[in-house]
């Protein structure tokens, strides 16, 4: 296909989307969303940068739609009735919006892609049929992504509400965690050895199976950052559990890089889904110490796990890092 047609096509597809998502075509102004919304420009577009949406330079450019005049008195009325307080609302929008862009990313690039193959194996090149053709593809498609959304979204709140009903999430609200840190050795290297097909291979990998690992072990997978997963545990004997099986069941094969954990236990903050405060950092301290194939563990868990005849405990000579003045550091292997 030239490339001017193939641009052509991708414009369609996108338009197309676009309004499928949206409900149709942008009709308002930065000012006028915000009036029909009932709130004020400067707070509309506060709330419009804090989800990770670009404003345009053009304050009368149109660019909104009416789904984003119901986003935004959806937020008001949240706001109004006291679920989110008015000196959070800018994080809670850039919590969410954090968290959805990197899946719509995926998404997207899944969606488009399969509806590029279906016109180009049609050869269509009319654009009033492409577009009719990408309508068509959108009906089939786009409800049965938000119904998975839907879906997954209720179990993991039914999920988190068995143990965060109670311990309200804010600015200053801890819970005791043992905080965990997964990282592949030797990433940097790999990144220049290996092509960016056999690269997304080996993420996908590393990703799928300490997922399996960490949630079918009562845990949960807090982020991963590339070459890294961070991931938490209630106790920490089921912590060290998970760190085990990721040794033993994730990048296994002969050609697979190995990885390192750390682990460490305490009150850790809890904000938008994330983890702070020292016991996030001892982790990742002790996780950078630890050598290849190998845990390590703070004196919390290796005082938790210590009568626990599953493992056995190494003690090693305390360390002085940056931010820790002596890092008590213990290796932790199966019995």
């Amino acid at each position: 296909m030239p490339d001017f047609a193939f641009d052509a096509l991708m414009r369609d597809i996108q338009s197309e989307l676009e309004e499928s998502l949206l409900g149709g075509p942008p009709r308002y102004t930065q000012h006028e969303v915000a009036e029909r919304a009932g709130v004020t420009r400067e707070w509309a577009d506060r709330l419009w940068v804090s989800m990770g949406f670009a404003l345009d330079l053009d304050p009368d450019a149109v660019m909104f739609t009416d789904s984003d005049v119901d986003a935004l008195a959806g937020i008001a009325r949240l706001v109004e009735t006291g679920v989110i307080t008015a000196d959070r609302e800018v994080a809670a929008a850039r919590a969410v919006g954090q968290a959805m862009s990197r899946l719509a990313e995926w998404q997207v690039a899944l969606v488009s892609t399969h509806i590029l193959e279906v016109i180009a194996g049609s050869g269509e090149t009319d654009p009033a049929r492409v577009r009719a053709r990408v309508a068509e593809l959108n009906a089939e498609i786009l409800p049965a992504v938000e119904a998975l959304h839907g879906y997954v979204w209720r179990r993991h709140v039914a999920s988190a509400t068995g143990h965060t009903v109670g311990t309200p999430e804010g600015d200053g609200a801890s819970r005791v965690l043992t905080v965990g840190f997964a990282d592949i050795v030797g990433y940097t290297s790999l990144t220049r050895k290996l092509g960016a097909r056999g690269l997304g291979e080996l993420l996908e990998r590393f990703e799928s199976a300490s997922t399996e690992v960490i949630t079918g072990n009562r845990g949960r997978v807090v982020k991963t950052v590339g070459d890294e997963v961070m991931f938490a545990v209630e106790d920490p004997a089921e912590a060290v559990e998970v760190a085990l099986r990721l040794h033993e069941q994730v990048l296994v094969e002969e050609s697979d890089p190995t990885m390192r954990i750390g682990l460490a236990l305490g009150p850790t903050l809890v904000r938008f889904g994330d983890l702070y405060g020292s016991v996030v950092n001892t982790a990742a301290r002790l996780t950078g110490s630890a050598r290849p194939g190998s845990i390590l563990v703070d004196r919390a868990v290796a005082d938790a796990v210590a009568d626990d005849e599953r493992f056995t405990l190494r003690h090693l000579r305390p360390r002085r890092v940056r931010g820790i003045s002596r890092l008590e550091q213990f290796v932790v292997r199966r019995a």
